[in-house]
């Protein structure tokens, strides 16, 4: 038999705030649904944009059901595209799916068929939305530098989030703002057939799905702007698999921020945008900038291990996995050492368990972990201005990889490699007066 997968048309019931989408993967059926806020603009849940983006939300988050079997034929037979769009469900698919593909050594890359309906309006005509920004928040400290930079830049903004919980939860009731919330409810069937036998299960392009869900909300309750916190390190990969680089972080990284940036404006006739603030910064930079308050320092978590679809169960930060090592290291050269132990809760460039990590993190070993965290050469800057620094230089992790940090880098290297981590880059997608705002601020 050959496999398929069918997106079919979804639906949206603005008396009820509730979404549904339905999926077909060759003889299993799924439903998931979105419980939006009540209050939606009843005449834009009917427009021709709303419409069209529904369609291209269901298709998006339609990657959850196809990673259980990976099928070659993708069908949405009443969701009608432009050859733009169909670009860009291609792309989710196939390179917002490229880690799923290396560690399941799946090989779909240029390989994956798209069968839909022709749409042959390029861009709908343009919508009236209010100059409204709707911010994302992830709990860890880069939405939180947003939170700063909007704040003293005087943008009014919206905390948002999907399936809020943990940090999440804390960080907003910190940021003191009114959010809105979304409740995603995905079909209990996919999440137990992903544990069993004959099916597949790995990582989705999750800042793509949740960039979806904004838009659709972004529309419904009046919001002009989506505003990422992604930071340039987003666009580096991880591996080359079957004959393509794979990125971790590929729906955060700056050719996927332009591509749904694309695609959301000709959705809405240019109405909405979309863009990441933190784009111009590195980990490190973002780090330094965080340091400037300690609003946070008790709510914030970057941590990913004890965040799962089941809540939160555990501390703050684990101090164990590959994310907690990277956001200690970044921080370590800005931050006071006291401070830093009292949110980590202990010193973890002390504890000699940790260095297989670090080494992995600076590339002095194995490669770099699926995890979001930055760009290998300027975890190794890091560690470089470590080995100079009176807090740090003596503890352990640092001692033990001080040696093979100059043998493969070199010292010059490694300073400049500081010096750039700390210059603010002008690739980037903001708005030219908000980023010269921001810049302004962010000395």
């Amino acid at each position: 038999m050959t496999e398929f997968f069918r997106i079919e048309r979804p639906s949206f019931d603005p008396a009820t705030g509730q979404a549904r989408f339905f999926y077909r993967l060759n003889d299993l059926s799924f439903t998931e649904t979105l419980q939006l806020p009540m209050g939606a603009d009843a005449a834009m849940a009917v427009s021709p944009a709303f419409a069209k983006l529904l369609g291209l939300t269901g298709l998006v988050l339609g990657v959850s059901y196809f990673k259980l079997r990976a099928p070659f034929a993708i069908e949405a037979p009443e969701i009608a595209l432009t050859d733009a769009e169909r670009a860009f469900v291609i792309d989710v698919y196939e390179n917002g799916l490229g880690e799923f593909y290396a560690r399941n050594d799946l090989a779909r890359f240029g390989k994956l068929s798209l069968v839909a309906p022709t749409d042959p309006v390029a861009r709908q005509p343009a919508l009236d939305l209010p100059d409204r920004t709707l911010l994302p928040i992830g709990g860890g400290k880069d939405s939180l530098v947003s939170v700063d930079l909007l704040t003293h830049t005087g943008v009014d903004f919206t905390p948002f989030a999907v399936n809020p919980k943990g940090p999440i939860l804390t960080s907003v009731a910190a940021i003191g703002t009114a959010p809105l919330y979304v409740t995603r409810t995905l079909d209990p069937d996919m999440i137990r057939l992903g544990k069993e036998p004959g099916y597949y299960n790995g990582h989705v392009p999750s800042t793509a799905i949740n960039s979806m869900i904004a838009a659709l909300c972004a529309l419904l309750y009046g919001y002009s702007q989506i505003v990422l916190s992604n930071e340039r390190s987003a666009s580096e990969g991880n591996v080359v698999f079957d004959g393509r680089e794979t990125n971790h972080q590929y729906s955060k990284s700056l050719g996927f921020e332009l591509l749904i940036a694309d695609t959301l404006a000709n959705a809405t006739g240019g109405a909405l945008k979309y863009f990441s603030l933190l784009r111009p910064y590195s980990e490190a930079r973002i780090a330094s900038l965080f340091t400037q308050s300690t609003k946070f320092d008790a709510v914030f978590s970057s941590c990913n291990r004890n965040f799962r679809l089941t809540g939160n169960d555990g501390p703050l930060w684990c101090g164990e996995c590959p994310k907690c090592h990277f956001v200690f290291l970044i921080f370590a050269p800005f931050m006071k050492k006291e401070r830093l132990l009292a949110i980590f809760g202990k010193n973890l460039l002390d504890e000699p368990k940790n260095e297989h990590s670090f080494r992995e993190l600076a590339g002095l070993t194995g490669q770099k972990p699926w995890e979001c965290v930055g760009e290998i050469l300027e975890a190794a800057a890091c560690f470089y201005t470590l080995t100079r620094h009176a807090d740090w230089h003596e503890d352990a992790v640092v001692r033990a990889v001080k040696a093979d940090l100059f043998a493969q880098y070199g010292e010059e290297k490694l300073q400049l490699a500081m010096a750039e981590c700390l210059t603010d880059s002008r690739d980037h997608h903001i708005p030219p007066a908000l980023a010269a705002k921001v810049a302004a601020y962010a000395v």
